[in-house]
């Protein structure tokens, strides 16, 4: 059969069958893309299953942190925030796998199909890859909720069910939205048209900053007429629509900042690996950008929290009325630090495997590089460049901005000064970055076989 013009059943199929004849070498990606979809699907399952529990309820789990409203909207609020870096994860996870196919999406465009046909069969690999991780997801915690709870009620299921069928939705159209730049030529390569501005990144974070200017008033109305009895929906989605115009800027800048140090370095660089890293970051400034977005977005999240805890548990050693129950207030605050950790490590995973793609679709270059006389060292000196270059400034303004914040804070309650501990989030997360941008050096060293210059 024609892969023109084929109905949409045929494409699900033929990635089926692609995603099953897939070799050792790429199952890392997809068990990766499956991990990712298991842990968004219990994440918004999590979500789903507080959210439809109406009024005051004993929770004794985590000192009754789960029985008020006010308090179970913060952990809904958490979770769904969780969502965010799981699905730029994804989306790392479909472009290095859309590099390591391209012989194979090369064939299907000799075989007649189009770019966008092309582009859509990778997106659903990625989607069928999640709908399996999902599904694993989807049956623990369904089992884990039938023994937890002895009468979920039909909201509960509705929204069990949108989940399980969305997150592989969510998956494939995260996939499409990163490839949607990667064009498959029939002779076997793999060609990026780069954005020339920042419009895109520019529009997306105009946008949130509407949408959270349009949320914000319902959930301040909604802290004026008090919480009482039932769970509101608009303060863990105006937190949402935060985090998002966050992510958005942060992607703004980083490519502005990625393209204006790249000029700055490639015009006073003396050695090879700046040289090689500047001209990169020039080349195409909005790939670094989009990895580091969620880094700086849990960076400014992680110095406020650490302000705010110390400012919050000033206030409560000095109150005797709050300290008599202590252990709600400080399993608050430790379930938010674990939610910022997890956050960390989702956020660290995508880095490394933005990283491995950068390495992937460069690969004949590289080889070439090498080819030519240029030691792998300096090839992977400039590749740890890459990120710590851009990276360096983005993470000292996300730290000031953090800490602005957690003044701010201090203030309000005159806890008085912030912690020095504070001061560390910046060093601590920059120095997981380039371990996390390390673990590509093994992918750099076979990347540069001579092998790949068949292809070229």
């Amino acid at each position: 059969m024609s892969a023109v013009g084929s109905p949409l059943f045929s494409d699900v199929r033929l990635a089926r069958q692609l995603l099953r004849g897939s070799d050792r070498r790429e199952w890392w990606r997809i068990t990766l893309t499956g991990a990712g979809a298991a842990l968004a699907t219990g994440f918004a399952l999590a979500a789903v299953a507080l959210a439809s529990v109406d009024g005051v309820h004993t929770v004794s789990a985590l000192h009754g942190l789960l029985s008020d409203p006010g308090t179970r909207s913060g952990v809904i609020a958490g979770l769904l925030l969780l969502l965010v870096p799981v699905l730029a994860f994804l989306g790392q996870c479909t472009r290095i796998g859309a590099v390591h196919r391209d012989r194979r999406l090369a064939g299907l465009r000799l075989a007649g199909a189009t770019p966008w046909q092309v582009r859509r069969i990778a997106a659903l690999e990625t989607g069928l890859a999640c709908l399996v991780g999902s599904a694993v997801a989807t049956t623990g915690s369904v089992l884990a909720l039938l023994r937890l709870w002895s009468g979920p009620n039909a909201v509960t299921w509705a929204g069990v069910a949108l989940v399980a069928v969305g997150v592989p939705v969510l998956g494939a159209a995260a996939g499409a939205l990163a490839l949607r730049r990667v064009v498959a030529s029939p002779l076997g390569r793999v060609r990026r048209v780069r954005p020339v501005t920042g419009r895109g990144p520019g529009l997306l974070f105009l946008a949130a900053l509407a949408l959270l200017a349009a949320v914000a008033p319902f959930a301040m109305d909604t802290g004026r007429r008090g919480s009482g009895n039932r769970l509101h929906w608009e303060t863990p989605l105006t937190v949402f629509c935060l985090v998002l115009a966050l992510g958005a800027g942060a992607v703004w800048l980083a490519g502005a900042a990625s393209r204006r140090i790249g000029r700055l370095i490639a015009g006073r660089a003396r050695s090879a690996a700046p040289l090689i890293a500047a001209e990169r970051l020039r080349d195409d400034p909005w790939a670094p950008a989009r990895t580091h977005a969620a880094l700086l977005v849990v960076t400014v999240a992680a110095t406020a929290f650490l302000c705010i805890r110390h400012a919050f548990l000033t206030e409560l050693r000095s109150d005797r009325q709050w300290a008599a129950d202590t252990a709600y207030y400080t399993t608050g605050l430790d379930l938010t630090g674990a939610a910022l950790l997890v956050a960390l490590a989702i956020a660290l995973s995508g880095l490394a495997v933005g990283t491995a793609e950068s390495v992937a679709t460069r690969r004949r270059t590289l080889a070439a590089q090498a080819a030519a006389g240029v030691p792998r060292a300096v090839l992977g000196r400039a590749l740890l460049l890459e990120t710590a270059l851009p990276l360096a400034p983005a993470l000292l303004l996300a730290c000031a901005g953090g800490m602005a914040v957690g003044t701010w804070y201090a203030a309000l309650t005159g806890a008085g000064s912030v912690p020095w501990t504070a001061l560390l989030a910046a060093p601590a997360v920059y120095a997981a970055c380039l371990l996390a941008a390390a673990t590509a050096l093994p992918l750099l060293g076979r990347s540069v076989s001579p092998g790949e210059l068949r292809y070229a």
